[in-house]
């Protein structure tokens, strides 16, 4: 059992997650920016498909990709000395843009009849903590147009991946290594990409105790946090 929390409610100790499904740790609340600064503070994020109630995570292990830890192929990192271009396009890398487009981008369904976890109501709070400097997104632009690009949340010098999407072949991977290379250089501790995948394993990302996690995380979301500004020189 897991407890259903109203709108003031704090979250259960994460020793009450559940092992099965891994990390469930409660569910009910809201979506407020502060109920979301304070689940991201303490290692829990939301995550709920159509149907379902707000669903609040900590899975152990927690998988994190240390930013300079982030593995480019050969070719990309050739793009990527190359301004990102291929074929003579224009490529663009732009932070915080088209916020809201990002995140409509990533909601899209993968695969036919696919659906998603990114509803309206996320998206609405989302863009609220993105106006209000804590939410970021980093996009790819092919001639003009979005291509592909990545958005999450930031406190401190953590950053909290939540998705991403690609319209064109490395867009999403670009707008990732320019991500992770400018985190590196603010020092930033940890990328959270919160549950295992391959492609996120192929990246560099790992898993590490839960425990681990918090302990560095208490560290990072503490520390002072940088402007959003990216650097223009990240792959010269």
């Amino acid at each position: 059992m897991i407890p259903w929390l109203d709108h003031k409610q704090p979250f259960p100790p994460l020793t009450r997650a559940l092992a099965e499904p891994n990390g469930l740790l409660a569910a009910g609340g809201d979506l407020t920016p502060e109920r979301l600064i304070n689940a991201y503070q303490n290692g829990i994020f939301p995550w709920y498909s159509a149907g379902q109630p707000l669903l609040w995570w900590s899975p152990d292990p927690r998988m994190v990709l240390v930013p300079a830890e982030l593995k480019i192929s050969r070719s990309l990192g050739k793009r990527l000395r190359n301004g990102g271009k291929n074929n003579e396009c224009n490529v663009d890398i732009r932070v915080d843009s088209a916020f809201e487009a990002v995140m409509h981008a990533c909601a899209a369904p993968r695969e036919a009849h696919g659906g998603t976890w990114i509803n309206n109501e996320m998206v609405a709070a989302y863009t609220e903590l993105n106006r209000r400097g804590l939410a970021h997104s980093v996009e790819t632009w092919i001639d003009g147009k979005l291509a592909g690009g990545l958005y999450g949340v930031a406190l401190g010098r953590m950053f909290y991946g939540e998705s991403m999407f690609t319209r064109a072949t490395d867009a999403s991977k670009i707008a990732l290594a320019h991500l992770a290379r400018q985190l590196t250089r603010w020092q930033f501790g940890l990328i959270d990409c919160q549950m295992n995948t391959a492609h996120l394993a192929s990246l560099g990302a790992r898993e590490i105790p839960r425990a681990d996690f918090m302990r560095q995380l208490k560290v990072l979301v503490n520390c002072e946090p940088p402007s959003w500004q990216f650097d223009n020189d990240l792959f010269e």
